[in-house]
């Protein structure tokens, strides 16, 4: 009988099984959108050695909404997954240097840190998470050096491989984000979340 010594090994072995889900899942979102709020606990929580990329809600043609009514029911939403939300002031923006952020972050498998604290202090707190001292707060929540932060903040370099993960996204049949990829499916809004550990649990 095998003796499992670390569940990380396990989870490292059950991924190799596991055929075309062998890559590592991917979790595309957009800091912006309170969608990816909503889903980014969740999504931490269910995918174990999640990637985390940025992608371009532009490019896919879906903004974030934030008229009355979208916030309605985004709140509705936020209270039947027992989640607090507070809006931002003014409205939704693209929120570019905190963006360039997280792609960095998620290179340096930093990812899931900085995204939750990004999204809690846009979505819990209500505050401008490109004005720089609140970029600041996520990234050392993330463990990201301030000179780092700035630099990658600044980076125009990044916005391109944001644009090209949107237009990826959107070749694939994408309509919205967050969106989750698992080899060679592809789940869109945060609703869809646990048909995607369901499809994973079940490859």
């Amino acid at each position: 009988m095998r003796v499992v010594t670390s569940l990380d090994q396990y989870r490292r072995d059950a991924e190799r099984r596991r055929g075309g889900m062998r890559r590592r899942p991917t979790f595309y979102f957009d800091l912006a959108s309170p969608y990816t709020y909503l889903a980014a606990e969740r999504a931490d929580r269910m995918f174990s050695g999640l990637e985390w990329r940025p992608a371009s809600s532009d490019v896919l043609q879906c903004p974030p909404l934030l008229d009355e009514a979208e916030r309605a029911t985004i709140t509705r939403r936020a209270g039947l997954l027992g989640l607090p939300i507070v809006w931002p002031m003014g409205p939704a923006e693209p929120v570019v240097g905190a963006t360039r952020v997280a792609s960095l972050a998620g290179e340096r498998g930093l990812g899931a840190a900085f995204v939750l604290a990004a999204s809690r202090l846009v979505f819990c707190g209500g505050f401008d998470i490109d004005e720089p001292e609140i970029l600041a707060e996520a990234a050392a929540a993330a463990g990201i050096d301030l000179g780092d932060m700035l630099h990658a903040a600044g980076d125009v370099s990044r916005d391109g491989p944001i644009e090209d993960a949107g237009r990826m996204l959107l070749a694939a049949g994408a309509d919205r984000l967050p969106a989750l990829r698992l080899g060679r499916m592809l789940f869109c809004g945060e609703d869809r979340l646990c048909e995607a550990f369901a499809a994973r649990a079940s490859a």
